[in-house]
C-alpha cells in the first residue's frame, strides 16, 4: 500500500481544528485539578484533545512536578531545574481518579534526571494507591527512559500497571533534529523490549510531520515489532512555538488510516492512528480491544 505523495502545507488543514470546551464535565475536571493541585500532561504539552477527553471525564496525570529535565526539541512542557513534587502527590492523584470515578487511567511524567532512580519509585506509590482506592481501574503507565536504569524500570514493573508504554517519539533518523542522542532510540527500545521479557503488555508512539521519510517510519516499526512492542499511537507533530521544530508537513486523514494498516500488517496488535492522536487518546479502547483479542 502506497501513501499519497508527500506535500508541505503552511497552514493547518480543517481536521486538524479541535471544539472549544463546552460540556459541564470539562469544566469539572478543570475544577478538581486545580482543587488537588496536580497535573496533567493534557495542559502541559498543550494536548489538541483535552476539550474532548475532560468532557468524558478522562486524564492524563503528570507526576513528579511540572518541570523536564531535557529539552527535546518539540515539547511544550516545560524545562529547567525542578523543584521538590509534593509529598502526597500520588494521594492527591488517587483521590482524583477516585472522585472521577475512573475505570482507566493514564499516569505519565515529566523527565527527572536528577533523581537517582528517575521517578520510578514514585510511578510505582502512585499505582498502588490508584488501585487501592479504585480497585476497578486499569492503569497505564507512560514512562521516562529512567537513564536505561533497569532496576528503576523493574520498580515500575513490580507495581503492575496494566499497560507500559514508552514513546519512541521519532524515527531514528530525526533524534538529532528533536535534540536527543541517537543512541537514545535503542536504549528506548531496550526498555520496551525488557519490559516485554518481563511480561509487560507495551505500547509506543510516533509524531509524524518532522520531515521523516516513508523508509523511516517502515524501520521505525520494524524496530518496534522486534522489541516486542504490541500496540502503537500515531499522530501528527504540532509546532507548539515558533521556538519548537518546525512542521514538514501535514498528513492527511488518508494517509493515517494506510499507515495504521501498514502497522497492523507489520504485526501490531493494537493501532490509534490520525491526525490528533496522542499517546493515551483513546487508551482504554485500545485496552479492551487488546485484552478482547488475546482471550
Amino acid at each position: 500500500m502506497e501513501l499519497q505523495p508527500d506535500t508541505h502545507t503552511a497552514r493547518k488543514p480543517p481536521w486538524l481544528k479541535v471544539r472549544f470546551p463546552s460540556h459541564k464535565n470539562f469544566f469539572y475536571v478543570s475544577n478538581l485539578v486545580k482543587e488537588k493541585n496536580i497535573h496533567t500532561i493534557c495542559q502541559s504539552a498543550k494536548c489538541p484533545n483535552i476539550s474532548e477527553c475532560w468532557s468524558n471525564k478522562t486524564a492524563t496525570f503528570l507526576i513528579l512536578g511540572d518541570t523536564c529535565t531535557r529539552k527535546c526539541g518539540f515539547c511544550a512542557v516545560k524545562k529547567g531545574v525542578p523543584t521538590s513534587f509534593l509529598p502526597d502527590e500520588s494521594t492527591q492523584v488517587a483521590e482524583a481518579v477516585s472522585l472521577m470515578g475512573l475505570n482507566y487511567t493514564v499516569i505519565t511524567s515529566v523527565t527527572r534526571d536528577d533523581l537517582e532512580d528517575g521517578g520510578a519509585r514514585q510511578f510505582a506509590e502512585t499505582i498502588s494507591k490508584i488501585k487501592e482506592t479504585s480497585p476497578q481501574a486499569k492503569v497505564e503507565v507512560l514512562i521516562p527512559d529512567f537513564n536505561g536504569n533497569t532496576a528503576a524500570l523493574q520498580t515500575v514493573v513490580d507495581a503492575h500497571p496494566d499497560i507500559l508504554n514508552h514513546n519512541l517519539e521519532v524515527p531514528v533518523s530525526l533524534y538529532l533534529l528533536i535534540k536527543r542522542p541517537k543512541d537514545f532510540y535503542d536504549r528506548s527500545l531496550g526498555i520496551l523490549k525488557t519490559a516485554a521479557k518481563k511480561g509487560m503488555v507495551t505500547k509506543s508512539g510516533l509524531m509524524i510531520g518532522l520531515g521523516e521519510k516513508m523508509e523511516d517510519i517502515l524501520q521505525t516499526f520494524s524496530d518496534l515489532i522486534h522489541a516486542e512492542c504490541k500496540l502503537l499511537t500515531l499522530g501528527q507533530y504540532l509546532q507548539p512555538s515558533q521556538k519548537h521544530v518546525r512542521v514538514q508537513k501535514f498528513y492527511s486523514p488518508l494517509e493515517f488510516k494506510q499507515l495504521k494498516q501498514i502497522a497492523l500488517d507489520f504485526g501490531f496488535k493494537g493501532v490509534v492512528s490520525g491526525p490528533l492522536v496522542r499517546s493515551s487518546f483513546q487508551a482504554h479502547k485500545m485496552y479492551d480491544s487488546f485484552h478482547k483479542n488475546v482471550i
